[in-house]
């Protein structure tokens, strides 16, 4: 019996780093809300931590489409008296094995404290700028750099007018200012801020983004497995939504902005190359299609579009994976996921009309 959790203030508990770390409002009731999501992918068998097991139920109906639910939903009060043998959370975090630990379940089958710590080094953006660096190649474009100082930052100005900062740590949409020309007081502040709170800073040139998309895995014991493409759409840096359509449709979409070969690559060269320590677990590649034009590089005589192979690594389960689990069998047929919030978070499912 494996226990699947759905904790999307991940991101922010791995950054406190803290064991008894409390999620923001937003963060909670996204949890709370769209509990029901691992019961999209668990096995026979399986449960699946919720607060309101009727809620989650209907919610779960609601959102898979006839699909029949075959994991049972739990409330915390009942996991020390289950047989649980695996557990598989969206993300490992201190604050969430504490809380397992409280709540009954065996620490035999949670990361030790230093699997944690190094999953959450991992998980620094450095670990990012690392990969890019190796995945670097005709066709391909970026650039990351860690930023110890405030000087730091403004070098990497004098060489790139127009950057992005991001924080090593934070979540989607968080964490990340747009600079150009100068740092005003504003943004000394948030630098300052970070420089103290984590150390660095993350410095990248601005890019004119085309498309978002990324590639899902899974770090197994046998090495890196490639599961997918995930084509979503965000606001400001934050996530809105997936499209839902099969491998075969979603490369055909992607041939429009690069070539397939180009991706392909990418794809066997991250399983071939990326170390990932002791994490095992689902984890997403960020990627972008960057237009040629006003893309902050110099001296690079190329038409069309190029490729961003690695904005970001996701040491966790993604929306992407969501989506893969909803993939319909019809190359015919495309969906739009996308979480919603009125009073409350939504998991919605659309059909794309294409124009």
């Amino acid at each position: 019996m494996k226990l699947h959790i759905f904790n999307p203030e991940h991101d922010i508990a791995l950054a406190s780093n803290l064991t008894n770390f409390t999620a923001p409002h937003a963060g909670r009731q996204l949890r709370a809300d769209l509990c029901f999501l691992p019961a999209l992918w668990a096995a026979e068998g399986d449960v699946v931590l919720v607060e309101d097991i009727n809620y989650a139920s209907r919610a779960f109906r609601r959102a898979a489409r006839g699909r029949q639910c075959q994991a049972e939903f739990v409330t915390k009060s009942q996991l020390s008296a289950l047989p649980i043998d695996a557990v598989e959370p969206w993300g490992w975090d201190a604050a969430l094995r504490h809380q397992l630990l409280r709540a009954g379940v065996d620490e035999a089958l949670l990361p030790t404290e230093a699997t944690i710590a190094e999953i959450r080094q991992l998980s620094h953006r450095q670990t990012s700028a690392a990969l890019l660096r190796q995945l670097q190649g005709e066709g391909l474009i970026g650039e990351s750099v860690l930023c110890e100082s405030e000087e730091a930052v403004m070098h990497q100005l004098s060489l790139h007018p127009r950057l992005v900062l991001k924080a090593p740590w934070s979540s989607s949409g968080r964490g990340i200012r747009f600079i150009e020309g100068e740092l005003n007081d504003y943004h000394r502040g948030w630098l300052r801020n970070l420089l103290a709170s984590q150390g660095g800073v993350m410095a990248e040139p601005y890019y004119q983004k085309v498309k978002d998309f990324g590639m899902e895995f899974e770090a197994t014991d046998e090495g890196i497995r490639y599961l997918g493409l995930s084509l979503f759409h965000t606001a400001n840096g934050a996530y809105t939504g997936n499209i839902l359509a099969t491998e075969q449709t979603k490369r055909e979409m992607m041939s429009r902005y690069v070539s397939l070969d180009l991706l392909d690559t990418i794809q066997q060269k991250i399983c071939s190359t990326l170390s990932l320590g002791n994490y095992r677990g689902p984890f997403g590649i960020d990627m972008m299609i960057v237009r040629n034009e006003e893309c902050g590089v110099r001296n690079v005589e190329c038409d069309g579009c190029f490729l961003h192979p690695c904005v970001e690594i996701n040491l966790r389960r993604t929306m992407g994976h969501v989506a893969l689990a909803l993939t319909p069998t019809d190359d015919d047929v495309r969906k739009v996921m996308r979480i919603e919030y009125l009073d409350n978070y939504k998991l919605r499912i659309r059909k794309l009309y294409l124009k």
